[in-house]
């Protein structure tokens, strides 16, 4: 026998791969690219045995294309004796099935240089799953790794989105050339199977991702809602509605459920799938390598072969008990068939039959063997009662004897639908064929839904459950409100809980990012099905589709469901209401970052309260309260006053904690805020916790009148006066209405005459909750503002708003007969009491101003404000006798000065004191007249102001005209009048110009003080002409001051002055003449009486030259670039006028660029 040489390749090879194929490979698969073996093939060799003989299979031909097999070619070799050739492919296929890859590599090389490509090499070394690394232990020595086996793939290559995904697809329809991929999956699935779980290498990103997309629809398809939104916030970075989320760019593979069945179902022998790759088929191993294969030991892939043999028979009784079932059921389906054929006796092809059940001659009430039915649903199918026959599908539609019972009764009473029938002597079967060419698809899903119509409420509802899902995504965003309604309906009337569940995600999930309107249509649907559905399904159907919204990454969605949990909060069982939806809002209320959900959130808190009954809840009901009062965010607190504070006061009411629980707590807190605050009070927690006393007045009020002595004898009626207009003060929302709380406004009416009534002549006595108001809560609100800082004039105005609005509630009998007599109690304004320092130390407080601007000015009638002047009248007096601070007065001012109605009040408290026989009184009133001029007009400030200043700036007394200096420099600051202005610098220089005044020391300080406050924000022209070279002259004069104590006092006045006006613009000729001359000055001074100062004195010095010079020089560089800019001008001019004489000739353009010779 002559020897076979493997590797000689005469031109007769080439020209076999020359011809064209002759030949179908009839083992290989249609893919090229298809992997090889599988790495435990049985057919392989061991990886220690010699390298066998080139024996090829008699029935199979070369991929590559040469006319007859191999082993023929030897046969006739050795009959004839001559040296017989072996193909390239032959060649390759034995390196590749002997995992001799390194030389079959550099095989492929040689050929590629030589300009001949093998397929077979060529796909092998292309196709990525022939190099997957493989998980698990090494392989034995008898053990025989396949191809791929011993290499590992490049890391880059080896992720999630190497996969085709594709071929999973859900859609139905999958052709048949797709058995190759399944032929992957089987090898790969084998793989899988064979490898160590210990030995895997970790996870990538991707995969993970992927998977946890797959885990979570797992968890939402099977009921494990709360574990799903459990994963999802685990996971926070990933959005699991969107698989293009995950990253990979292919489609989303199927479940976990379809992997998994796929993953232990398909797994096959060798003999019967190899895997699809280049590689040795099992027709070109050779004829003894079965009988060399060495006995394997049993090893680990052995058990996990044998623990998916079990798994594999176990599926096995399943498919085997349901393949029963479905005989059955075919049976019953056939039994049904012949009825049907029995009732027609000669059907027409498209005859349309409403009861299918019973022929003309049979009574409806027979009833057709029971049919299991899919949908549950009956159909008018326009594809033919003959095609029933034919087609099992559409018998699978046929309903259950029950509903078919129900349409034959229907069916009594309607007349039944015929049609002409021609009179010819066509067979059934060639009019079915006939129709056949009329173009109509029923394959499909929407073919089939299109094909049947339903007639039944239920058949419609199953028909609306299967297509909305279809629908809803190709409608525009913009419009899928429209679909609200029918969602809606369909979710109510549907009778499967998972497809009402479907519709429902779909509804919350409707739009991206629903605007007001579009939340507000959801919403209203979602009420409308609670009110037809009950409690019980709102808690199971509606709640988990908020829960799972609770942390969407899109505001407007966390919005919905805030929303959402107060309009359902109706329909909920009270369990749940008071639990499960309370604490979800109260997480989002204290983690949610939008604005606008805490928002929501607080209403819908308020409304929870509004329909709450488990008094155990008042104390967490208390802390959402304070929670949501210190919240940052201006409309989440306003929502707390609007919403949430009397829906929780009317439940407080109701549990009769108002009064004795809910408004002691509260200022138990502002008491212990100011116990700790005394080095500085948290004046944000006092206006959280007074805003939230302020906003429970109207209920406590509504207490008051609901448990009066009275309150069985109120009864509305139309003789009963209406309430005034201005009787309580305007509400910050419908729910602190007087007349909503009480629930009827003639009601409310009749109650508050009886309440004056019995104020005004009855008295108080037996009326509990009047009497807890007069002796308890007065009394501790009065000691909380004696407590307060005088001078914080927020803290002032906060307990001025509440006590104005408490007096307005109250009504002013109230006010005049129990409020007022306990402040002036407390006061004690006699004139014996003058000196004495006990009784005049609350006039310092806070208590003095609080109750002229919350008290005295309730009621403007013309007692009230004669009361108010008296008041403020004998404050004044009695501070200024005493010598006491005028914190206080100052602090009333501001207050009403704030206020225009009340300026001409205050300029005749002022003219009192103005005339007064005391100075120190006239004193006090001048130092007044600064504070109430930024407010007052400009034509009371001519015709009141400055008259008064004037007469006391002639006044015997010096203080009292140094007292008038620092309403004159407001003015100068305030007022634009120029003859008004005039008049003040006149006065202004008669002070600084009389020789009378040269010596006063007092009065030189106060005006420099003055002209360092007022310098800044006075007009340039007073300060350039008038302020800056008085300064000027001060500053020379204290130069040559003997007194040392006196001198540095102008020298650190006149610093400050100089400090804030150096920030002003100031002229070079002022800044050359009076402000720098008078900083020298300064400095003088400075350099001997305070080295610290001297030191900025020097810097502010260098600054002020250095401005002087640059601005000589910018204006130096200003003219030269004015003058070389309308020289630029000038030339810009000529070179246009230029351009604009030339044609379009390129020629003459290049004219004008030409130096002139």
């Amino acid at each position: 026998m002559a020897s076979v040489n493997p590797f000689d390749v005469s031109d007769s090879e080439e020209e076999a791969e020359r011809r064209p194929n002759e030949t179908v490979d009839t083992e290989r698969s249609p893919s090229e690219g298809a992997p090889g073996p599988p790495p435990g093939n049985p057919f392989s060799p061991p990886a220690d045995a010699e390298p066998p003989t080139l024996l090829l299979s008699s029935n199979r031909t070369s991929p590559s294309g040469e006319g007859m097999s191999v082993s023929a070619a030897a046969t006739s070799t050795m009959a004839g004796g001559v040296e017989a050739r072996v193909s390239v492919d032959v060649i390759a296929a034995q390196l590749l099935r002997d995992q001799y890859i390194l030389t079959a590599l550099e095989f492929h090389t040689e050929l590629l240089e030589a300009g001949r490509e093998l397929p077979r090499l060529r796909d092998y070394f292309s196709n990525p799953g022939n190099f997957e690394r493989q998980s698990g232990t090494p392989p034995a020595k008898d053990q025989v790794l396949g191809p791929g086996g011993p290499l590992n793939r490049a890391g880059s290559i080896s992720t999630l989105d190497s996969l085709d995904f594709a071929r999973y697809s859900d859609d139905g329809n999958r052709e048949s050339d797709e058995r190759v991929a399944e032929s992957e999956v089987a090898s790969q699935e084998r793989k899988n199977f064979k490898s160590s779980p210990e030995i895997q290498e970790p996870i990538r990103p991707l995969e993970k991702r992927a998977l946890n997309f797959l885990v979570n629809e797992y968890l939402l398809k099977n009921e494990y809602k709360l574990s799903s939104i459990t994963f999802s916030d685990e996971n926070d970075d990933q959005d699991f509605e969107l698989w293009d989320d995950v990253g990979l760019n292919i489609p989303k593979p199927p479940d976990l459920l379809q992997l998994y069945r796929n993953g232990g179902s398909t797994l096959s022998s060798p003999r019967d799938k190899v895997d699809v790759s280049v590689g040795v088929a099992f027709g070109d191993l050779p004829g003894n390598c079965i009988a060399r294969e060495p006995q394997k030991k049993p090893d680990l892939s052995q058990q996990q072969q044998s623990e998916v043999v079990q798994e594999l028979e176990y599926q096995l009784n399943l498919l085997n008990s349901e393949k029963q079932s479905l005989a059955e059921q075919i049976k019953k389906l056939q039994s049904e068939i012949q009825i049907l054929k029995k009732s027609v006796s000669s059907p027409p092809p498209a005859t349309l039959e409403l009861c299918s059940s019973s022929s003309s001659s049979k009574p409806c009430s027979t009833n057709p063997p029971s049919v299991p039915s899919l949908d549950n649903g009956q159909y008018l199918d326009i594809r033919g009662v003959s095609e029933a026959g034919n087609d099992l599908v559409s018998t699978s539609t046929q309903n259950t004897s029950q509903s078919q019972q129900q349409t034959c009764n229907k069916a009594t009473s309607q007349q039944r639908v015929q049609f002409d029938q021609p009179n010819r002597k066509l067979s059934p079967v060639f009019q079915q064929a006939l129709l056949s060419f009329c173009r109509m698809c029923s394959e499909s899903r929407l073919g089939a839904e299109v094909s049947r119509i339903a007639d039944s409420e239920e058949s419609v509802m199953l028909m609306l459950g299967r297509c909305l899902p279809h629908i809803v995504p190709n409608v525009l965003l913009a419009k899928r409100e429209e679909l609200i309604p029918l969602i809606l309906c369909t979710a109510c009337l549907h009778p499967e809980p998972k497809e009402r569940d479907q519709l429902l995600h779909i509804l919350f999930n409707l739009i991206k990012r629903p605007d007001d309107e579009q939340r507000q249509m959801i919403l209203t649907g979602c009420v409308a099905f609670a009110r037809h559905v009950g409690p019980t399904r709102v808690e199971a159907e509606l709640l988990p589709q908020c829960w799972e919204q609770i942390n969407h990454k899109y505001p407007e969605r966390r919005l919905l469901v805030a929303e959402a949990c107060g309009a359902l909060a109706p329909y909920l069982p009270k369990e749940i209401r008071s639990s499960l939806v309370l604490s979800m809002l109260q997480q989002m209320l204290a983690e949610d970052k939008a604005d606008m959900v805490r928002e929501a959130v607080v209403k819908s808190l308020g409304i929870i309260m509004g329909y709450i009954d488990d008094s155990d809840k008042y104390a967490q009901g208390f802390e959402l309260m304070l929670l949501s009062l210190g919240d940052p965010s201006e409309r989440v607190v306003n929502a707390v006053h609007q919403v949430f504070i009397p829906a929780f006061a009317a439940w407080t009411t109701e549990l009769g904690t108002l009064h004795t629980a809910l408004i002691p707590s509260l200022l138990a807190r502002i008491e212990k805020l100011l116990t700790q605050g005394e080095h500085g009070l948290d004046e944000h927690k006092l206006h959280v916790f007074l805003s939230a006393l302020q906003s429970l007045i109207p209920p406590l009020f509504a207490v008051v009148l609901q448990n009066a002595p009275f309150t069985s004898r109120a009864k509305p009626h139309e003789d009963i006066p209406a309430i005034e207009v201005t009787r309580f003060p305007r509400p910050a929302s419908p729910l602190q209405d007087m007349a909503i709380i009480i629930g009827n406004r003639e009601l409310l009416s009749s109650l508050l005459l009886l309440y004056d009534h019995q104020l005004e002549h009855e008295g108080t006595t037996g009326w509990e909750s009047l009497l807890w108001v007069v002796n308890q809560l007065l009394p501790q609100l009065i000691d909380i503002v004696g407590r307060i800082n005088v001078t914080s004039s927020t803290c002032v105005h906060e307990f001025s708003r509440f006590f104005w609005r408490f007096c307005r509630t109250f009504g002013k009998i109230f006010t005049n007969t129990k409020v007022k007599p306990q402040f002036q109690e407390i006061l004690r304004l006699s004139e014996e009491n003058v000196d004495a320092s006990a009784g005049n130390g609350i006039l310092t407080k806070a208590t003095v101003p609080i109750y002229a601007t919350g008290v005295l000015t309730c009621y403007n009638q013309e007692e009230d404000r004669k009361l108010l002047v008296g008041f403020l009248e004998d404050v004044m007096t009695t501070l200024s006798l005493s010598h006491a601070p005028l914190d206080s007065l100052k602090a009333s001012f501001v207050e009403l000065g704030a206020n225009p109605v009340y300026h001409e009040l205050l300029l005749t408290v002022l003219w009192y004191g103005v005339v007064h026989t005391s100075a120190l009184v006239r004193c006090t009133a001048a130092r007044m007249f600064e504070l109430l001029v930024k407010g007052v007009n400009e034509t009371l400030v001519a015709q009141r102001v400055v008259p008064a200043l004037i007469t006391l700036s002639s006044d015997p007394e010096i203080s009292v005209r140094i007292a008038t200096i620092p309403a004159f420099g407001t003015i100068m600051e305030t007022v634009t009048q120029k003859e008004l202005l005039e008049r003040v610098k006149m006065q202004l220089a008669s002070f600084l110009e009389d020789p009378q005044y040269q010596d006063q020391h007092s009065l030189h300080m106060e005006i420099i003080r003055t002209f360092g406050r007022v310098g800044p924000n006075a007009e340039p022209r007073f300060r350039d002409d008038f302020v800056l070279p008085h300064l000027h002259k001060l500053a020379l004069a204290n130069n040559s001051q003997s007194v040392e104590s006196k001198r540095i006092d102008i020298a650190i006045h006149l610093f400050e002055a100089y400090s804030a006006l150096s920030c002003c613009f100031i002229s070079e000729e002022v800044m050359v003449n009076h402000f720098l001359p008078g900083l020298r000055c300064l400095h003088a001074d400075m350099e001997q009486l305070s080295p610290e100062h001297e030191v900025i004195l020097g810097s502010m010095i260098k600054e002020c030259e250095i401005k002087v010079e640059n601005r000589g020089i910018s204006d130096a560089q200003g003219s030269i670039s004015i003058a070389s800019s309308l020289v630029g001008e000038d030339a810009k001019t000529k070179f246009l006028s230029k351009m604009g004489q030339l044609t379009t000739s390129g020629a003459m353009l290049a004219n004008v660029f030409q130096r002139k010779k």
